[in-house]
């Protein structure tokens, strides 16, 4: 083996630190935010000694910790004896560190932080909603507001709070106030609210101002869910909260909020918006310029304040939805009946924007879906879902829209009513998502597993739209908790999710019911006014266990127990549900389970209906989530509690093999998913442990190396596989084209990961069932197969403070390699085959280390830096 040294010497750097999981940190929740930051240009082997930290006032008033001794550089407590954050309060925050090998870096660049309003009496604008008198009132129809005052001299500092019972958009001085959508997201309303932050010094001026806002349904009382939704869950009012807070040159401090006194209403253009059915907009109908000081609004309606318990507003923990990327069409097809349709080449989730030109009144209609069918628009898929959108043009020149308050999931588009030819740039796709920061990449030597990693890739950006959601075209668009589960390790290696994760679990511990049932989908929908086949929840495994396994996979990729302890109550209400459900032998029977959900062998009307025992899939995911909540409980210092479930899981799995374990030494389901779950979760003996392994290799050799596991098999099915010794059928598995498979999709030009196995059948049309999305990221848990075994890059400490280079080639492939952002740094593992040897490189962060674990050889522990190791290949 061999260390690479840096290419130049170069000096120790430190990287600006991070606060907490904030890509930016204005406005932030936390007084005393845990800081992380990174290395960089150490040498090989560098490891931290200690550290200080610096923080500064606006004012240049400096406050230094002195050298604290300690390796730690991840979410790093705030200093003690450092004043914590105001309201308000800004600091810069520098850090430097000593290395054992005595190199001292210098301080680092700044990171400015700036909290928000960190108790409800900062608060002082009024919630309002729309006053429109009754004869005028159009109940389901968005509204503009509007407010002006007057700052003394010019703004030296300027902030804007905002949110809403609904969605808005603000617009201050005629200009947009930031670049988030669908603003402020999705939360358990009645528990949690997020407000925003915004930097508005520049969008002021001395004399008059004027603050305007777009509010629309959104998820708060627009229709959600299946089976004909619920509309107005969350309240049939739309309401709005902004606080402006200015300080003037002249030493004056301005607050402006939304209140009665100073704030109207009127419609606006917006005839309709809704997130299923898309929106209306008569652009005749604009008040231009009313974000303008002296707009004329006498003729507009009064605003009413309305109540809002001010404690639930909570500043955000992670990005919010943004557009960020835009797409030109791929092609313009015109279908056998003579409509146009836009193929933009990948199935997306955002809305078009668009430009025409032609005579007011006319109204150009955009029609998405995921798929054609025979040349036509297929929309059967969306269900109840319009996915429409109308633009009615006000003439006179050239024109440009976008909708505001809605989103679909689509590759094609169909245009009617365009008024000329359509022409380049015309149209365009403008992606929406959660502005989540890429930190996962894979790749290899088979082009089909790329683009298989591709549709991963873009099905948790479609379904990562403020809550992970399970599809994001029909008439659901749910955070299903069993979906979000299973993904959890591939969603955290591709992309740092952990402060919108982070918010949703405290959602999931807002919402859970007092028995400790997890809801089927946070945020829930559950109400009287709505009883779908799936509300009220009740108790089932995979969904469920999300209150235990999500927050330790955000513990195990991002080193953060404050999630742990956050979630800790959660976790122990859910398993000591579980533990009261048990019959006489231990095993969870008693409740109806979804069991392997979207077993390939379920009919297309009954996705539940699969081979594997559900109530072999509970019990097993009872041990699983007992003995990982014992291993929570140690890393919180819960001894007995630790103790506790460690017995429980120890039981349980005893129970298991009892009952489930034959004395042929085969499981009572002899399926891919029993096999898998009882090798994966350690439910078997030692000495039973091959011969399961066989077992499952052999179902899959007697499949034709086809998949036959749904959501509980399919993210472990791989690695029972690998761990047994069957590294080759997991490859076969892997590669195999027919249906069905992973990359039977692929073959058939998919751009996004299928909720079914055949979505659309061999013969190109498309599945009969009822739920059928052509972009669900569940069956792309695989993904995270990809990095650490094929490509071989995994934790082995939390938060990467260890990594595991362990990877196994086969299938044929040639070269595979990983790269992963760290919370030390970028880390790297990668393999190629040539000339009879195996050649594998590794890169370790800076305050990491790592096992390098190749076949038919000892692992080796090694330190930070770049590490080359060969082996003859293949083996034997």
């Amino acid at each position: 083996m061999s260390s690479v040294a840096p290419s130049s010497p170069t000096s120790l750097q430190v990287a600006a630190p991070v606060a907490e999981h904030h890509r930016e940190p204005l406005g932030i929740g936390e007084p005393r935010p845990r800081l992380s930051w990174t290395v960089r240009a150490a040498r090989p082997g560098w490891r931290q000694a200690a550290y200080a930290v610096e923080l500064r006032d606006p004012a240049g008033a400096a406050w230094r910790s002195g050298r604290l001794p300690g390796p730690d550089s991840v979410l790093v407590p705030w200093p003690a004896g450092a004043p914590a954050l105001a309201s308000r309060e800004r600091r810069e925050v520098r850090v430097r560190v000593w290395g054992e090998d005595g190199s001292a870096s210098d301080w680092s660049p700044a990171l400015t932080v700036e909290a928000g309003l960190l108790t409800p009496g900062d608060v002082t604008a009024a919630m309002v909603a729309p006053a429109v008198p009754a004869a005028a009132r159009e109940p389901d129809r968005p509204v503009l507001l509007r407010g002006e005052f007057t700052l003394p001299a010019a703004p030296v500092t300027a902030r804007l709070y905002a949110t809403a019972h609904g969605v808005h958009e603000l617009e201050l001085n005629g200009v947009r106030v930031g670049d988030q959508a669908l603003a402020p997201g999705w939360t358990s309303y009645h528990h949690r609210l997020r407000y925003a932050t915004f930097d508005v010094t520049g969008l002021l001026r001395p004399g008059p101002n004027a603050l305007g806002a777009w509010l629309a349904d959104g998820w708060y009382r627009g229709r959600v869910g299946f089976q004909g939704g619920v509309r107005a869950f969350y309240g049939d009012e739309l309401a709005l909260l902004a606080q402006l807070e200015a300080d003037c040159a002249d030493g004056t401090e301005v607050r402006f909020g939304t209140g009665e006194r100073d704030w109207v209403c009127r419609y606006g253009p917006l005839l309709a918006a809704s997130l299923y059915d898309g929106e209306r907009h008569d652009a005749r109908l604009m008040p231009e310029g009313f974000s303008r000081p002296g707009f004329d609004a006498a003729a507009w309606h009064p605003v009413r304040a309305v109540a809002r318990d001010r404690a639930t507003l909570v500043a955000p923990t992670g990005p919010p939805v943004r557009r960020t990327e835009e797409r030109p069409p791929a092609r313009v097809l015109t279908s056998p009946s003579g409509r146009t349709i836009l193929d933009f080449g990948q199935n997306l989730v955002g809305r078009l924007r668009i430009r025409p030109e032609g005579p007011a009144g006319a109204t150009v209609t955009l029609r998405h879906a995921e798929v054609l069918q025979d040349g036509e628009l297929c929309t059967r898929p969306l269900r109840d879902a319009e996915a429409t959108d109308h633009y009615t043009l006000r003439g006179g020149g050239p024109e440009e829209w976008e909708p505001r308050f809605t989103f679909h999931g689509f590759r094609y588009a169909e245009v009617t009513g365009w008024p000329g030819a359509l022409g380049p740039g015309d149209v365009t796709a403008r992606v929406l998502h959660t502005d989540l920061r890429r930190t996962g990449w894979f790749d290899c030597s088979e082009p089909l597993l790329n683009r298989l990693h591709e549709n991963v890739v873009w099905s948790m950006r479609g379904n990562f739209l403020d809550v992970p959601t399970d599809c994001p075209q029909r008439d659901e668009r749910l955070g299903w908790t069993g979906d979000l589960q299973v993904f959890a390790p591939t969603a955290c290696f591709l992309y740092d999710c952990a402060g919108m994760l982070t918010s949703w679990l405290a959602d999931l511990a807002a919402e859970q019911y007092e028995d400790g049932t997890v809801p089927f989908f946070v945020p829930t929908l559950d109400a009287e006014a709505w009883r779908p086949d799936w509300s009220p929840s009740w108790p089932a495994a995979v969904w469920g266990d999300a209150a235990v396994l999500t927050p330790w996979t955000l513990y195990e990729r991002y080193g953060d127990a404050g999630v742990l302890r956050a979630q800790y109550a959660s976790a122990r209400a859910w398993v000591e549900l579980v533990a009261s459900r048990l019959d006489g032998d231990g095993l969870w029977r008693h409740d109806r389970q979804l069991g392997d959900w979207l077993d390939p062998a379920a009919p297309p009307d009954d996705p539940g209906r699969a081979l594997t025992d559900p109530d072999l899939v509970a019990s097993a995911y009872a041990a699983a989530s007992a003995g990982r909540l014992a291993d929570i409980a140690r890393v919180l210092g819960e001894e007995e509690d630790a103790r506790r479930y460690a017995a429980m899981a120890a039981a349980l799995r005893a129970a298991f093999t009892a009952a489930y374990l034959t004395p042929a030494g085969r499981l009572a389901s002899d399926t891919q998913t029993a096999y898998a779950l009882a090798l994966r979760f350690g439910l078997l003996p030692a000495s039973s442990r091959r011969a399961a392994a066989a077992r499952l290799a052999r179902l899959v050799a007697g499949a034709d190396h086809r998949i036959g596991t749904g959501f509980a098999g399919t993210p472990v099915v791989c690695d029972a596989l690998a761990d047994g010794g069957e590294v080759a059928t997991a490859y076969r598995l892997l590669l195999q084209r027919a249906c069905p498979s992973w990359l039977y999709p692929v073959t058939r030009g998919a751009t996004t990961i299928w909720e079914r196995w055949d979505s659309l059948l061999p013969d190109g049309t498309v599945n009969p069932g009822e739920m059928t999305s052509f972009n669900h990221y569940a069956l792309g848990a695989v993904a995270d197969w990809l990095h650490r075994t094929v490509a071989g890059l995994a934790p082995a400490a939390p938060g990467y403070r260890r990594l595991r280079v362990a990877p196994r080639p086969g299938g044929g492939l040639t070269h595979a390699r990983a790269r992963h952002l760290t919370p030390y740094g970028p880390a790297e593992a990668g393999w190629r085959v040539e000339a009879g040897r195996l050649e594998v490189e590794a890169v370790v962060p800076p305050g990491a280390t790592a096992v390098i674990d190749l076949p038919g050889s000892t692992p080796v522990e090694v330190a930070a830096g770049t590490h080359r190791v060969g082996t003859p290949w293949p083996l034997g």
